[in-house]
C-alpha cells in the first residue's frame, strides 16, 4: 500500500480499520486516567464544530432528527429510519455503541458504511483533523464522537442522504451529535444515569438531554417524570419550539405474543406488527411512528393519516430488524440475550421473556463494576434455577466485579452460583444444566452481547 505523507509528517492513509479508530482516539486518550468531571466542565463541541465548517459537510439540504434520552434511544433511531425508508426516503443514521464492527454506528437504509469508504473518508478528513488537534493543549482534545459524525455526514452526501436519524451518545447539550440542526428533538425516558458525568439529580441530567432542541424547532417526548419534563418545558419555551408529549392512554398497546415479535394496537393504523420481543419496544415504536408522522409534513410527503401513509408504516414497522435487544439467538435451548445491566432493564427483560420460559430457567449475568451488579443479579435469580456470572476484558476501560466480589454479591440469591471466566465457558455450563428442554437468559452488557452476536454467527452489517 502506497502511504501519503504531508508536509508537516502526518500520515494520510491507513490500510487497517484498528489504525483507523487509534488515530479517532488520539487526541482523547492523552486524558486517560485522569477524573473526566461533569460534562459540562471537560466537553466542549467547538472543535466539532469547525471540523464540520473546515470539511464543509453541513451544507447539504437534510433533514435531520437527533434522539437522546436514557433508554431506549437506540431503537426509537433505528425504528424511525425503518419507516421513513418506507416511505420512500434515503435515511442515515448514527447509533451507538457498535456490537461487532465500529462500522454499525454509521448506516444508509440499514447498510453499514463500507470500511473501504470510512478509511478513504477518513483520509480525506485527516487534513482538516489534523490542523484542529495539531497546537491543543494537552485538557482538550477532538472528540472521537466528532470525528465519527464527520465521517458519517461525507457519507450521507454521497450516498444522497436526505435525512438523518442521529442518536445521541450521552447527554444532549454538550454531545457533538447534536451540532447538527436538527428541527425536530426526540426523547425517549430519561432517568438517573451517567451521574458522574452528567449529575446526579434528574433534572441536571433532564437540563443536558434537553440541549438537543433547536430555536424554533419541535420536540416529542414519551411520558417522562415530572422533575424532567418541567426541564423539557422550559427549555422548548425558551428556545421559541413546541413540544408534544405523547400520553399514557395515547401509547400503543400490546395484544397478544407472536413467535417473532408481537402485535399491538395503535390509532389510526389498527393492528400492526412490530418483530421486537421486548415489552418496552412498545413505547419505542410509538415514539418512532409519531417522530415519523411530524417529519412527515416537513418533508413535504403526504397526509400522516392517508392510506399511503397508514400501509407504508405498517410494512415500515414490519421490517425492523434490532439486535441484541431481548433477541432469541437459538431454540433449543430456548436462548435470550439483552443489554439488561440495570435493574429496570433486567426487569424488563424478564417480563418481556416470562410467557416463553421453559424450565430449567439458567441465567448469565455480565454487568459492569460501575452499575448495580447486585441488583441485576437479585432479579435474574428470581426467575432462575441458576446463576452464572461473568466478565469480558474486550473493552480494557470497562471493568467488571472481581470473582470474589461478584460472588459475594449473589452467595444468598440463588443455590446453584457459579462463575465463569469467559463467556464460551459461560454458555458451555448453561447448556450442560439446561439441555435441550430449558431456557438460557444472557443478561449481558452489550460487549457480551456482541460476542454473542459473533458467537451465533449474526450479521451485524445490514439491519
Amino acid at each position: 500500500m502506497i502511504v501519503a505523507v504531508a508536509k508537516d509528517g502526518f500520515r494520510l492513509m491507513f490500510d487497517l480499520m484498528d489504525e483507523a479508530i487509534h488515530y479517532i482516539f488520539k487526541t482523547r486518550r492523552r486524558l486517560d486516567g485522569t477524573p473526566r468531571g461533569l460534562d459540562e466542565c471537560t466537553r466542549d463541541v467547538t472543535l466539532t464544530r469547525r471540523l464540520l465548517e473546515q470539511a464543509n459537510l453541513l451544507a447539504e439540504a437534510r433533514e435531520y432528527a437527533v434522539v437522546t434520552g436514557s433508554r431506549g434511544k437506540g431503537s426509537v433511531t433505528t425504528i424511525m429510519a425503518k419507516l421513513l425508508e418506507s416511505l420512500g426516503q434515503r435515511v442515515g443514521t448514527i447509533t451507538s455503541p457498535h456490537l461487532v464492527h465500529w462500522n454499525e454506528r454509521i448506516r444508509v437504509d440499514g447498510r453499514m458504511i463500507p470500511t473501504k469508504d470510512f478509511l478513504r473518508i477518513l483520509h480525506e478528513l485527516q487534513p482538516c483533523i489534523n490542523s484542529i488537534t495539531r497546537d491543543l493543549p494537552p485538557s482538550q482534545y477532538l472528540s472521537p464522537q466528532g470525528i465519527f459524525l464527520a465521517i458519517a455526514l461525507r457519507h450521507f452526501n454521497e450516498r444522497n442522504v436526505n435525512i438523518a436519524v442521529l442518536e445521541v451518545g450521552r447527554g444532549g447539550r454538550f454531545d457533538d451529535v447534536a451540532v447538527v440542526p436538527n428541527k425536530l428533538a426526540v426523547f425517549a425516558p430519561i432517568m438517573l444515569e451517567h451521574t458522574a458525568l452528567l449529575g446526579n439529580r434528574l433534572e441536571r441530567i433532564a437540563w443536558h438531554k434537553a440541549g438537543i432542541i433547536k430555536e424554533g424547532g419541535a420536540a416529542l417526548s414519551l411520558p417522562q417524570e415530572r422533575a424532567a419534563m418541567e426541564v423539557l418545558r422550559a427549555e422548548a419555551s425558551e428556545k421559541g419550539a413546541s413540544l408534544t408529549c405523547i400520553s399514557s392512554a395515547d401509547m400503543a398497546k400490546h395484544l397478544t405474543d407472536h413467535p417473532r415479535g408481537q402485535l399491538i394496537h395503535l390509532h389510526p393504523y389498527g393492528e400492526l406488527f412490530l418483530p421486537l420481543l421486548a415489552r418496552y419496544q412498545i413505547a419505542n415504536g410509538t415514539l418512532a411512528i409519531r417522530a415519523v408522522e411530524a417529519l412527515q409534513k416537513n418533508l413535504g410527503g403526504g397526509s400522516p393519516k392517508s392510506p399511503a401513509f397508514i400501509d407504508a408504516v405498517r410494512r415500515g414497522l414490519r421490517s425492523v430488524k434490532w439486535l441484541g435487544r431481548v433477541q432469541q439467538l437459538e431454540a433449543n435451548p430456548a436462548i435470550f440475550v439483552d443489554g439488561a445491566i440495570t435493574v429496570a432493564s433486567a426487569e424488563s427483560f424478564v417480563d418481556s421473556v416470562r410467557e416463553r420460559l421453559r424450565e430449567p430457567v439458567i441465567s448469565i449475568v455480565g454487568v459492569p463494576r460501575d452499575r448495580d451488579y447486585a441488583g441485576v443479579y437479585r432479579v435474574m435469580a428470581g426467575v432462575s434455577q441458576s446463576l452464572i456470572i461473568t466478565e469480558t476484558d474486550i473493552n480494557p476501560n470497562t471493568h467488571f466485579p472481581t470473582r470474589e466480589e461478584a460472588l459475594a454479591a449473589a452467595q444468598q440469591l440463588n443455590a446453584d452460583l457459579s462463575y465463569a471466566d469467559d463467556l464460551p465457558r459461560a454458555l458451555e455450563f448453561a447448556r450442560q444444566k439446561a439441555g435441550q428442554s430449558g431456557t438460557i437468559l444472557l443478561a449481558v452488557s452489550l460487549m457480551l452481547v456482541g460476542e454473542c452476536m459473533l458467537i451465533w454467527e449474526a450479521d451485524t452489517r445490514v439491519i
